[in-house]
């Protein structure tokens, strides 16, 4: 006598569909986290040469600049990138990195400089950013 196949029952892909969307629903917010978090370290690395020209600015001249020409640097709204929409630096060399949608329309990191340490520069970006700290780099919380 020969066996015939069965396949699975209604109940059996009912519970499998709903495992499915459980994983999508924890995995999809985690997700989009991880991508807002990637952006702003895009900022953060955009940031970077700015921090080069400041630092070489103060270590030439011994002040802090004050804009984007006085420490080198094309004009903030011509440094941009994929969630970045501007990289300035301000009054005191203080760096103010501006996102746009793909984090959150006009939040900005700010990263003050702290020459006070002997002549070294330390960055301070855990004051003045608006960015929520969930998606900010550990140092900056």
């Amino acid at each position: 006598m020969k066996k015939v196949q069965q396949g699975f029952t209604l109940i059996e892909l009912m519970i499998v569909v709903a495992i499915i969307g459980i994983l999508a629903a924890v995995a999809i917010p985690a997700y989009q986290d991880y991508t807002k978090r990637a952006h702003v370290t895009e900022g953060m690395g955009l940031a970077g040469a700015a921090k080069v020209g400041v630092a070489e600015y103060y270590s030439s001249e011994g002040i802090l600049p004050g804009s984007n020409s006085i420490a080198g640097l094309t004009s903030a709204s011509n440094i941009t990138g994929n969630a970045v929409t501007s990289v300035g630096v301000g009054a005191s060399g203080v760096i103010t990195v501006t996102y746009n949608t793909k984090v959150d329309t006009g939040k900005i990191m700010k990263l003050t400089p702290d020459a006070s340490s002997g002549g070294s520069i330390e960055w301070d970006c855990a004051t003045g950013s608006t960015v929520a700290a969930k998606y900010r780099p550990s140092r900056c919380r």
